[in-house]
């Protein structure tokens, strides 16, 4: 299994940028799929997550209204499409999937999860 993120890079405050996941070896229509940032020196946090059946969707507070994530089961890829972005939201981005989700102390966790490697998104003010 592999999922290969991408689409970060450096923008002004108030910019858009859209994460992409592709995925390999699963079909992401079956698995519940987040994504995932970290900045320097704090512990990674679930910004946002999405149930199997995209019935169930969490965002993080600090993100609500501006990110919004999606899949695309023909192209077996999903996405998180970022909006009016601010400095703080500058971190190394991730993708997982996994058998399901679980929303807690305000953010998001994939279950028995697969992880891509990290796109950096930069906000400059």
């Amino acid at each position: 299994v592999q999922l290969q993120a991408s689409g970060g890079g450096s923008v002004q405050t108030g910019g858009s940028l859209r994460l992409s996941c592709a995925a390999s070896g699963i079909t992401v229509n079956f698995y519940a799929i987040g994504w995932f940032r970290q900045a320097p020196g704090t512990e990674r946090e679930g910004v946002s997550c999405i149930s199997n059946s995209d019935l169930s969707t969490f965002y993080s507070d600090s993100v609500k209204g501006r990110f919004t994530i999606s899949r695309d089961k023909s192209k077996n890829m999903f996405y998180l499409q970022m909006n009016n972005l601010k400095p703080e939201d500058s971190a190394v981005y991730y993708c997982a999937a996994g058998e399901g989700y679980s929303g807690f102390g305000g953010q998001c966790n994939i279950l028995r999860s697969y992880w891509g490697q990290g796109t950096q998104v930069t906000v400059s003010s």
